[in-house]
């Protein structure tokens, strides 16, 4: 079976740099190419021929770039977060007319896949919950996408979400966002990578769900994983859970 050509879009940032390592020490990838700010998308996606797009680049410019790659009938995989659940839609359907599958996620690393995951499920239980999320000081979006889709796991599973409290905040912001009913703290710190805690409470308990990114490199398998398995997807599917199983 031929190697899937696969291209990096924002190669020149932190994660894109990642990505390229990534998809060059994966057997049965090849890195086609990579382009950054400046550089026609869809002309490197056709003088490279690419099957995959990875997309690292930033908030203001990934939904554009998304429909780039779909309208050249190429599988994207998208980790830059940023994505309105109105732009989703518009990609799945975008997706859906062209065929394609493709992948949109908040966090490759396979622990953080599972912290969703195990919160999901206590969501069915347990349905006072907050979270609280950690990056390193330069990221500019907040709350992350890992947070939001966390938020979005657990409204799907939760039963009902707990009575609203007549608490108030002396000073505006105090108790975080609310986003599907959930609570979610931002912080940005140097010296942090990529952190989450998922906080749920029951009468006279606490459950902690927490994953923690010392590095990059936890990216590095997910995002193998995602090229090696986008090309069998029928349609764009948001989180990198759909794949897990296919390895």
């Amino acid at each position: 079976m031929p190697d899937i050509q696969v291209l990096v879009n924002g190669a020149k940032g932190k994660m894109g740099r990642i990505a390229m390592e990534s998809i060059e020490q994966t057997e049965n990838l090849h890195l086609a190419g990579s382009c950054d700010l400046h550089d026609d998308l869809s002309s490197v996606i056709q003088q490279t021929q690419a099957q995959v797009v990875v997309d690292f680049t930033n908030a203001s410019c990934v939904f554009e770039n998304a429909k780039t790659i779909i309208n050249a009938g190429v599988s994207p995989v998208i980790g830059t977060s940023g994505l309105s659940q109105e732009q989703i839609g518009s990609l799945q359907e975008q997706c859906h007319q062209h065929k394609l599958g493709g992948l949109i996620v908040p966090n490759f690393a396979m622990g953080a896949v599972l912290m969703m995951q195990f919160a999901r499920q206590a969501a069915r239980h347990l349905s006072h919950v907050e979270i609280i999320e950690l990056h390193h000081n330069q990221k500019l979006d907040s709350p992350s996408g890992t947070a939001a889709k966390t938020a979005e796991l657990i409204a799907q599973s939760r039963q009902k979400p707990p009575k609203k409290s007549r608490e108030y905040e002396t000073h505006r912001g105090a108790r975080g966002a609310s986003y599907q009913k959930v609570p979610i703290h931002s912080v940005r710190l140097p010296g942090l990578v990529a952190h989450q805690e998922v906080i749920f409470g029951g009468v006279g308990e606490t459950l902690t769900i927490r994953h923690d990114s010392m590095s990059r490199e936890s990216f590095m398998s997910g995002i193998a994983l995602a090229c090696q398995h986008v090309l069998k997807l029928s349609q764009l599917h948001y989180g990198l859970e759909h794949v897990l199983d296919m390895a």
